[in-house]
């Protein structure tokens, strides 16, 4: 679980640009300023590319992607 959390961590630095971003792992996302809805798009492609898994459109929401526990149980569920 640790090595998936580092990894979500530098897609979403990569993404956001924010190289010093480091949330708590229940730290909103979107409240901190760390992601929008316009990044949530990008941050999720990465997620994809990172971890060879496919996130359907109906699951891009920011409510799934909120925060960096939401983040590892959703790649955990889709990797099975």
């Amino acid at each position: 679980m640790m090595e998936s959390h580092a990894r979500v961590l530098s897609v979403l630095r990569s993404v956001t640009g924010k190289a010093e971003a480091d949330p708590g792992e229940d730290e909103s996302l979107f409240s901190s300023g760390i992601l929008d809805s316009f990044a949530l798009a990008d941050f999720v492609s990465g997620l994809e590319e990172e971890f060879g898994v496919t996130v359907p459109d109906s699951d891009l929401s920011a409510r799934k992607f909120d925060t960096l526990r939401k983040v590892d149980a959703y790649i955990a569920a889709k990797q099975g």
